[in-house]
């Protein structure tokens, strides 16, 4: 049985996609795989295979040990992907960047979420040869449709009406998220409820942070800011909404938009490149909050065009699931496993 040890700080801050990334992963190998792999979390044994989430300074010390076997690094964002997430001065955010590379040089295998970033970091100086694309997924266990008397149960306790539209999104309350645009659509829709689940990651170095609070503080009548949503209760609000609105403008692969595909929500995108290489043909987009809200507004005066794009948003479900992801990882392990005996990483 192949030994992998999972390092990873990413559940320690809620709200955050690489959290869920990495809980959906090692609940996989933990029940579909658990006659492969053995797992382990934050051990400092001996493993076959150590796959690095988080670019923790201690994670990057000890990836020097031999007890580490093949180390594989996970990308969840590049230095450019944090600009409008967290705000650092000058000096420090130089530093920072050159950090987040040097951890991912140090691995000898990469696993990005979106194809797009493989050029990218092969720009920064890492072999394409070393970089593998792995989707994100979810589990239906986890996301799903919900029952019409459970959808109506949940609206009564947020004390929306039956036939009032909900427009719902999620994520961290941050500029790189499109927040400002969510909240000039819903002031634009005032007979729409829109409902934002998500807070602070980062706190008080969140880029925007002072702005960012006073909208939440002070939002439009329409819009409601739940804060951090625990994640097992964010199936509830996705059932409830009519269309699910992200206008991010920079994502790697977001969970949240696989959550809503999951439950069958239709589902609204900014019009990014990185969203064509993985999920183009599943989404409504538009390219600013004007077109955003455009199409929105068509979305709820024909409602066969969300009928149509919650179809979508089952067959998206299906190409990014468990069946199909359990057996890219089953393999993608194997790989890996059998490079390193090869080169002597693995004794």
């Amino acid at each position: 049985m192949i030994r992998i040890n999972m390092f990873s700080q990413a559940d320690s801050v809620k709200g955050q996609g690489v959290g869920s990334a990495y809980n959906e992963l090692t609940a996989l190998l933990r029940t579909r795989l658990v006659d492969k792999f053995y797992v382990t979390v934050n051990k400092y044994g001996k493993s076959d295979l150590t796959h690095y989430h988080t670019i923790n300074p201690t994670f990057y010390a000890n990836s020097f040990s031999p007890a580490r076997g093949r180390k594989i690094g996970y990308v969840h964002f590049l230095p450019e992907t944090l600009e409008g997430s967290i705000k650092l001065p000058g000096f420090a955010k130089k530093v920072f960047y050159s950090y987040v590379i040097n951890f991912y040089k140090r691995m000898d295998q990469i696993v990005v979420v979106n194809p797009i970033f493989i050029d990218k970091l092969v720009k920064y100086g890492i072999s394409r040869d070393k970089v593998k694309y792995i989707p994100n997924f979810v589990s239906k266990s986890e996301f799903y449709p919900e029952s019409q008397a459970r959808k109506n149960a949940f609206r009564n306790k947020l004390g929306i009406p039956l036939n009032k539209a909900v427009v719902f999104g999620d994520g961290q309350v941050q500029e790189r998220k499109g927040v400002d645009d969510f909240a000039k659509m819903a002031m634009a829709n005032p007979h729409i409820q829109f409902i934002w689940a998500g807070g602070f990651s980062f706190g008080k170095i969140t880029d925007g942070y002072d702005h960012f609070k006073q909208l939440v503080d002070n939002p439009p009548q329409n819009l409601k800011f739940t804060g951090i949503v625990d994640r097992k209760k964010l199936v509830d609000y996705l059932n409830i909404a009519d269309l699910f609105l992200l206008p991010s403008y920079d994502e790697l692969f977001p969970m949240s938009v696989l959550e809503a595909f999951s439950c069958g929500t239709p589902v609204l995108l900014r019009n990014l490149d990185l969203y064509k290489a993985i999920i183009g043909g599943y989404y409504m987009s538009g390219n600013n909050s004007q077109e955003m809200n455009t199409q929105l507004r068509k979305a709820f005066d024909d409602k066969s065009i969300l009928n149509k794009y919650s179809s979508l948003s089952n067959l998206a479900s299906e190409k990014y699931s468990e069946d199909n992801l359990a057996k890219i990882w089953d393999d993608f392990y194997h790989e890996q496993y059998e490079l390193g005996k090869k080169l002597g990483q693995i004794r």
